[in-house]
């Protein structure tokens, strides 16, 4: 009984037709503007992302012009001697290379001076020298003539062969003690500005191109000045380079 009044209610119920609403019906006006309430918007644009590609040039061939002189630089001590790895921070910065390619020289009055080193050497260059570049995957140093201290093919600074003015002098031991008798840290001892002369560069260039002798000669015990040159650590003690200019006086 209660099936039968079922399905006679379901019979009865009249289902709505969706007809009406067929797609070729339905019209949207179009709108440049779509307002809401009181706040009127523009339609948005379509967003357009176009990726950035950066390609870095690749050099096949790099030729030093005038009196410059392209170094492949030495790779930093990642480690102390002991062996303990060094954070990038505490990896001292370089100062030595291999030379790879030389410019054709400089004009001095109306002499043509040739660069005083060749492609393959060992060089070591002024600490704040030169212009760095990437070259074959590695770094490189493009540097003047000048900026080169000097040819070192070993490993230890008292080797060094200077070039150009440059002098190289073996530092002197700084005092252990006041004049009172305490005993210096090494924070508090002072820096000595004095020290033997190891080896002297064959001079500078005059006017006519030819090399000027230095005041200077090896054994000399030399005053120069307090913060000049360069600072290296030997196997035997402190060595600096600089130039002649630099030494202040001759000491008997």
């Amino acid at each position: 009984m209660a099936t039968a009044q079922l399905t006679a209610l379901a019979s009865s119920v009249s289902t709505p037709s969706f007809e009406a609403l067929r797609p070729s019906l339905l019209h949207f006006p179009s709108a440049r503007r779509v307002t809401i309430g009181n706040l009127s918007r523009k339609p948005f644009r379509p967003l357009v992302v176009k990726a950035a590609t950066v390609v870095a040039p690749k050099y096949t061939a790099i030729k030093p012009l005038g009196d410059r002189v392209l170094i492949k630089i030495k790779e930093a001590e990642e480690k102390t001697v002991g062996g303990i790895l060094l954070p990038s921070t505490a990896q001292t910065k370089p100062q030595g290379g291999e030379v790879v390619a030389v410019g054709e020289g400089k004009t001095v009055g109306k002499t043509n001076v040739a660069i005083s080193v060749q492609t393959g050497a060992q060089v070591v260059y002024s600490k704040y020298a030169g212009t760095e570049v990437e070259y074959d995957g590695t770094k490189h140093l493009i540097v003047k003539d000048d900026d080169i201290v000097g040819i070192l093919e070993t490993d230890d600074i008292k080797d060094l062969k200077p070039l150009n003015d440059r002098v190289l002098i073996k530092v002197a031991e700084a005092e252990e003690k006041t004049a009172g008798g305490l005993l210096l840290t090494e924070a508090t001892k002072e820096k000595p500005s004095i020290g033997t002369v190891i080896a002297v560069g064959p001079g500078p260039h005059d006017e006519e191109g030819n090399r000027k002798p230095l005041s200077v000669s090896p054994g000399n015990t030399v005053l120069y000045s307090k913060y000049a040159g360069n600072d290296f650590k030997g196997k035997d003690g402190d060595y600096i380079t600089l130039r002649v200019s630099d030494v202040m006086a001759v000491l008997s």
